[in-house]
């Protein structure tokens, strides 16, 4: 009995926005998530791996080996980060958090779910596009006649706008970033389909206000984060040269900081100096770059685990 009303309660749609907002902010939990963190990190790392092997294939000519490998890249992101959702929804459901490798083989399990759900919906927004492109194509003169023709284009323009505009909206603010929530909570291919479209009926705006309050809570921690990076990182670049004396300019200490490497550094036209302290600077700026991308994608994730759990349904 105990465990029907906790489903119950769970299933419930948040009761007010300012309790969905609370929910939302408390996706700055997600920072202290280790294994998820750990997830994201070895997902960022193994698939720039592979897309720095497709590259460099490509560069070789080896255009079969090439598009391997960026299968590949493409592969580990998907998976690595359903997992980092799964894990990501288990803290936002209260639940006891699954070991990280089982989150990984729950992945490879359910994350083809997310990409059946997103091939129906689109679908469906497809065939709704064309038949609104057909209306419109009934309006030319040369069809519908010179009288017939104005009148029914002056009939679709509002039609055509606020469609187009909620076709738009209901993308960005609900498929897009609650399908995969809705997956990693255990629904079935139509149960997403269902409660996704029965939120776009329903809660439209909610979801939207929900969803941009999770951007600005990801591009907050994004801020704080590249003026940590950026500040920590000249200091460090200034007390290389001053302190340990390596002969390599700041701008080269600090560019692993912000995803570069020398070939591209180089590219850019900085100046380049081969040294073991400048590889050592370049690896450990790296691993920061992708700290910083990871942080914000943390919050990202748990804040729209958070607004789906706040806006669904009963399934």
């Amino acid at each position: 009995m105990t465990s029907l009303i906790s489903d119950a309660a769970e299933r419930r749609p948040t009761g007010t926005l300012l309790e969905a907002l609370g929910q939302v902010l408390q996706s700055l939990d997600a920072l202290r998530n280790g294994p998820a963190l750990l997830m994201l990190l070895g997902t960022f790392a193994a698939a720039g791996l592979l897309l720095a092997m497709a590259e460099a294939s490509l560069a070789r000519e080896a255009v079969g080996w090439g598009q391997i490998q960026a299968g590949a890249a493409l592969t580990v992101a998907f998976y690595g980060g359903n997992a980092a959702g799964l894990l990501m929804m288990d803290a936002a459901r209260g639940l006891p958090p699954r070991d990280a490798l089982d989150a990984l083989r729950d992945a490879l399990l359910s994350a083809h779910r997310l990409l059946a759900a997103l091939a129906i919906l689109l679908a469906g927004y497809a065939l709704l596009a064309a038949v609104i492109g057909g209306l419109f194509w009934l309006s030319r003169a040369a069809v519908a006649g010179p009288v017939l023709g104005p009148l029914l284009f002056g009939l679709l323009v509002p039609v055509g706008v606020v469609a187009g505009g909620l076709m738009a909206l209901s993308l960005l603010v609900v498929v897009v970033p609650l399908a995969a929530p809705a997956v990693w909570s255990g629904a079935s291919v139509m149960t997403v389909v269902r409660t996704l479209l029965r939120t776009i009926r329903r809660r439209l705006l909610v979801s939207a206000l929900l969803v941009a309050a999770v951007g600005l809570l990801a591009a907050a921690v994004g801020a704080v984060v590249s003026f940590v990076v950026m500040a920590g990182g000249r200091a460090v670049a200034e007390l290389g040269i001053a302190v340990v004396g390596v002969e390599v300019p700041a701008q080269q200490l600090m560019a692993g900081l912000f995803g570069y490497g020398l070939r591209s550094l180089g590219a850019a036209g900085a100046p380049v100096v081969a040294s073991p302290h400048g590889a050592a600077a370049l690896v450990g700026g790296g691993i920061v770059f992708a700290l910083a991308l990871v942080l914000p994608g943390l919050v990202s994730l748990r804040g729209f685990c958070a607004v789906y759990l706040a806006v669904r349904g009963d399934d």
